[in-house]
Parts: structure tokens; sequence; C-alpha cells
């Protein structure tokens, strides 16, 4: 049986305003305190057809704007922090602290490390001053970088560089006022690969530097020689060089003339010098000294020098490692 198709309501009829009219009359059922408490609305303010969802988009559009605005105020130059947390700033490598640089010793462990007059016999003293052969016999050039490096080495002393970190954390100065020897020690922390580095360097000079000649600041020449130290054995490296520095060597090939006079006040020339220039390493510190003299270089300083040193020192770091 089929049912007849329901009646669809009829649409409300559409209320029109009249031409010149500037209100909107009421709807059905609607108050006249309603009507007065949400005012008249303008003409212009019902849109055609099709276009009342444009000023909801432009409100929209004027909210954001008017807080992107407001972010930017606030996070300028002239806002009083960041408003997110600030990550920290790194640090230049240069100013952290380095892993590799070893502890060094405190400069009483240094001293306690150096070897006195009384380790080397009754002839040797605290020293009354350098020298004159310092001056008259190693301030002096030569061609060759390696042979120009050594003289500088003899002179200053500077074996491991002339750096801060180089630094030697102890000294000692001896004479012999009987043989007129002079005798420089010191104690030196730095990384043992950088020490081996310059025992190396030590051990290259026998053949690039074994003969060559030097020249003062005056131009006279000197000739220089230079040949391996045999040490004693001690500390974990060790190398050392004699170094004779005199007049030019004749013709006839014979060896410069020495002079056996031991002041070291005296003057020089016409003289030899005999240095050992000697280097231990112990762990990341080391020793290095120079034994010059004009006369016959006394070879017990020089040994005794090594063999005390390197086992007070290797004591001094025991004692260190201790104390931590």
């Amino acid at each position: 049986m089929q049912h007849a198709p329901a009646a669809r309501p009829s649409p409300a009829p559409v209320r029109r305003l009249p031409p010149g009219t500037t209100t909107r009359p009421l709807p059905a059922g609607a108050t006249a305190s309603h009507h007065a408490a949400t005012g008249p609305l303008l003409a212009a303010d019902h849109p055609p057809r099709g276009t009342t969802d444009r000023p909801l988009l432009a409100a929209a559009l004027a909210a954001v704007l008017a807080l992107t605005a407001s972010a930017c105020v606030g996070g300028g130059r002239g806002a009083e922090g960041p408003v997110g947390p600030v990550p920290p700033t790194a640090q230049s490598p240069a100013v952290l602290p380095s892993a590799e640089l070893p502890p060094v010793l405190t400069r009483g462990q240094a001293r306690a490390a150096l070897v006195g007059a009384d380790d080397l016999g009754e002839a040797w003293e605290p020293t009354r001053g350098a020298a004159t052969w310092r001056d008259e016999l190693l301030k002096a050039t030569a061609e060759r970088p390696d042979c120009r490096r050594l003289l500088d080495v003899l002179y200053t002393e500077e074996l491991f560089g002339t750096g801060a970190a180089t630094a030697p954390r102890a000294t000692a100065a001896l004479d012999d006022v009987d043989g007129g020897a002079q005798l420089h020690y010191r104690v030196t922390s730095y990384r043992a690969a950088d020490l081996d580095r310059t025992l190396a360097w030590l051990g290259t000079l026998p053949d690039t530097c074994g003969r060559f000649e030097a020249r003062d600041a005056h131009g006279a020449t000197r000739d220089v020689r230079v040949a391996d130290l045999t040490l004693p054995e001690a500390g974990d490296d060790r190398r050392g060089l004699r170094v004779t520095v005199g007049d030019p060597a004749p013709d006839d090939g014979e060896e410069p003339r020495a002079d056996t006079r031991t002041d070291t006040g005296t003057d020089t020339g016409d003289g030899v010098l005999t240095v050992d220039l000697v280097a231990v390493r112990v762990g990341d510190d080391a020793i290095s000294l120079t034994n010059g003299t004009l006369g016959t270089p006394a070879d017990a300083a020089t040994r005794t020098s090594v063999e005390v040193g390197a086992d007070r020192l290797t004591e001094a770091r025991r004692q260190g490692r201790a104390q931590v």
C-alpha cells in the first residue's frame, strides 16, 4: 500500500524592507527589549549572498598580524632577555685545558731533583757568574740551520724551547774552581713525545753538523766539531754530545790547539772550548746540562750529574704521584 508523500512545509515568506528603510524589522516572536539591547543593524552589515565569510577572514588575518607584530617587538633589541633557553657559548680550543699536557712537577719537587756542589766533589761550588767564553766563543752563527740552532742552544741553554710551557722548573749553576769548568743544570716538564723529538734531533747532529764553521759578530771564524758522548744508562731516554769550538784548523789538517788555562775570567784568544751537552728524559720531565771548559773536560762531573740527577728526578716524580 503506497503512502502519499508527506507534505513539505512551505518556506516562510521573505520580508523585504521598503525602499529607504534603514532598520531591519523584528523577527517574529522578538521583543522590543531584545531589539533595544542589540541595537539597530545597518543595512550595510547585511552583505550580499556568498560574501558572509569575508569579514571573519579579515578579522582572523588582523589578529594574526597583531600577534606577529607583538612577537617581533618582544624579541627585538629592546627586549629584556631571550624568550627561550640559550645554549652555552662554545669556548675556543685555545682556552680549553689540554688533556695531552702532563701534570708538571711543583717547583719544590723540581728543586729536589737538582745536583749540587756536594755531589760533584770538593772542587765545585756555586757559580760566581757566567764564564767569559760563553760570549767569546758561543755567541756565533752558522749557515746550516741545524748547526745554527745548536750554537743558539749552547749559548742560551734553552734546549726544549723558549716558550712559557718549556721554561725550566728549577736550575743550578756550579763552578770547578780548580779546573775552570762551569756546569749548568736544568729540570724541565713537558710532553714526553716533544722531549723525545728534541733528543732525536740531538742524535742527528754528529752527521749533519760533524764539522762546520761558525762566525761571530766581529766576523771572526771558528772551527766547530760535534761528536756523540757516551752516557750511563739513566732515565727513559738520553742523548749526549761533545762540542769543541776553536780557531779554524790549519791547512795541514792538524787539530785546533787547546788552551790549558783554567781561569774562567782569562782571555780566550787562541783557546779551544769543549762543552758537553746532555739531555735525559724521565717520563714527562727532563734534565738538561752543559759542562764546558777551556781545559780538559771533566768526564766524571758529567756522568755523575746524569746518574744522580736522573735518580732524584725519578724519586721526585714518585713522591709527587703519592701526594696526589
